[in-house]
């Protein structure tokens, strides 16, 4: 009788060291060229995915701003959506730097926060409405879990002033209908009242930058 292969192979195999993950992981990467950081439950064709929970298409389970298993200058296009705002004032200018380093001359920085300055507006003209699903959760996170939790407001002059001041070369806003990831119902796609993409309004700041 045949002995079972389980056994033969784990004593003939060791496992890969930090280097050799690190050289795996930055081939797979290379495969790709597209990262989908900050990822959740959302999964897009084509793309690199990393998050902190081990959903079942996440490539690379791990934290979103250090990214030291990739090369310098490496990667076309970066997406991250509802992310950076989970980072601290003292913070999310040295993980824009981490994303600036690993993207080629020429790549794409392709970013959505809450919109601090739709809030407002909304806030201004409508109160708070929607309650906790509304501008309450745009701003202040879900706070279901430790990490949904918001740590930072952007409006467009701040993040593309941040954007330019770390070397990106231009910044604009993008259109989420006219991407490859339109048909991923994410945060990009955040409209008050929820859901209504006719003719609420878009609380996403869905800004691109260029290196």
């Amino acid at each position: 009788m045949r002995e079972p292969a389980g056994p033969l192979r784990v004593q003939r195999h060791r496992t890969p060291g930090p280097a050799a993950t690190h050289r795996g992981l930055a081939r797979r990467v290379n495969t790709y060229r597209k990262l989908h950081l900050g990822c959740g439950d959302r999964h897009i064709a084509g793309f690199f995915h990393i998050d902190l929970e081990p959903h079942e298409h996440v490539d690379h389970v791990g934290p979103v701003d250090n990214l030291d298993f990739i090369p310098d200058g490496s990667v076309d296009l970066i997406y991250a959506s509802h992310v950076l705002e989970h980072f601290g004032r003292w913070e999310y200018m040295d993980v824009l730097r981490e994303w600036h380093r690993v993207l080629r001359a020429g790549g794409v920085l392709r970013l959505s926060v809450p919109d601090f300055a739709a809030c407002a507006k909304i806030y201004y003209e409508r109160g708070l409405e929607d309650g906790l699903n509304g501008l309450i959760g745009l701003i202040s996170g879900g706070q279901r879990n430790p990490l949904d939790q918001h740590r930072m407001i952007f409006d467009e002059e701040l993040l593309s002033h941040a954007l330019r001041n770390i070397g990106f070369t231009s910044t604009h806003r993008w259109d989420w209908r006219k991407t490859e990831h339109a048909d991923v119902d994410d945060y990009s796609q955040a409209y008050l009242p929820h859901l209504d993409k006719q003719n609420g309004s878009l609380m996403s700041l869905n800004l691109e930058a260029v290196k």
